[in-house]
């Protein structure tokens, strides 16, 4: 991803999302959600590129920092919160994007972030179901959405979606990141038994207090 028209492409992809140019300055222009009119992507040239300002979580921003030599502190941003992406064609456009789907889900409180907020609180040795998970991140009836989400995962060392089984124990033929033997090597390896497949929801089940 190389362009403007790329990245603001990709911006305007996401759900209740506006182009705005609010500045005397065209070279501005910014990506804003609907529902709070707050930006998540900045777009601009700069020193002979095009340059996008997202938005991060603390332990995000310096990861990306330090991943990519074109991720910096941001330009009229605050630093503390935001990157600057240089699209000098050396960052592959999986991480932009990424980079930008993590800046939407922050600035917009969407339920994917929801979905992987609660599945952080899952705790070591126990499981939660699809639907427990979707009630937890506020809308009980979207547990299909709670599978896409942990099916592009983008954090799995600390989303633990394995953690998550269906209503009757069953693991995830299509776990993301290897398949149900995968699934279960990693719950075994925090002393939940699977037997064919199956958990025990009355031995593992997670007793969230919502």
């Amino acid at each position: 991803m190389e362009t403007r028209e790329e990245a603001l492409n990709y911006g305007l992809s996401f759900s209740d999302t506006y182009l705005d140019s609010p500045f005397s300055d065209e070279n501005w222009q910014l990506v804003r959600f609907k529902g709070n009119k707050k930006a998540f992507l900045w777009t601009y040239e700069r020193n002979g590129f095009v340059n996008i300002n997202v938005k991060a979580d603390p332990d995000m921003l310096y990861f990306w920092r330090s991943a990519h030599a074109s991720v910096i502190p941001a330009y009229h941003q605050n630093k503390e919160h935001w990157n600057t992406v240089i699209l000098d064609g050396s960052i592959p456009d999986e991480d932009v994007k990424l980079m930008i789907s993590q800046s939407y889900d922050l600035i917009s409180d969407s339920p994917t972030k929801r979905i992987y907020e609660a599945v952080k609180q899952i705790p070591y040795g126990k499981v939660a179901t699809y639907s427990q998970i979707a009630r937890l991140a506020g809308n009980s009836r979207m547990s299909r959405a709670v599978g896409n989400a942990l099916h592009k995962n983008p954090d799995p060392d600390n989303i633990p979606c394995f953690r998550v089984v269906d209503a009757k124990g069953c693991l995830a033929g299509g776990f993301a990141f290897g398949g149900a033997e995968v699934q279960a090597k990693l719950l075994e390896a925090e002393g939940v038994k699977v037997n064919e497949g199956r958990v025990d929801l009355d031995l593992y089940q997670w007793k969230d207090e919502a």
